[in-house]
């Protein structure tokens, strides 16, 4: 169990016990919050009086409805990123570039904590589709 103010370090052990336990509990929190929101605009959508007598009205109204819902699909992708991340913890294997093996670093996953490539391999890839490869 973490304390609640633990924050990883560089002074400890790489991806130590404690060190995956906060990034668990991080991941999971993002995933409620996610599943939070999707549960509250579906609730928005199903009770949502969609008959509007001004035409300009109700456009406005189903164009907020779909930006609404395209927000909502990237979520669910995100999700699935999430739930990737979790079972790398478990497998032992969250923290660590999936294409060199080498860290990943605390900075990085702090900020994005789905992060499956090093830096140096994300902006590899970057410029590889930069030029179209």
């Amino acid at each position: 169990m973490v304390d609640p103010d633990y924050r990883p370090s560089e002074d400890e052990p790489y991806m130590n016990p404690r060190q995956l336990d906060y990034f668990r509990r991080k991941l999971e929190a993002w995933r409620a919050e996610l599943i939070a929101e999707s549960e509250e605009t579906l609730e928005h959508l199903r009770t949502e009086t969609w008959q509007e007598p001004d035409p300009s009205d109700r456009a406005t109204h189903e164009a907020d409805a779909g930006v609404e819902l395209r927000t909502r699909d990237r979520e669910r992708k995100l999700l699935t990123k999430i739930d990737e991340a979790l079972a790398r913890i478990e497998r032992g294997e969250y923290g660590y570039c999936e294409e060199t093996g080498e860290p990943i670093g605390l900075e990085r996953l702090e900020i994005r904590p789905i992060a499956t490539l090093s830096v140096a391999a994300q902006e590899a890839h970057e410029r590889d589709e930069a030029r179209g490869r």
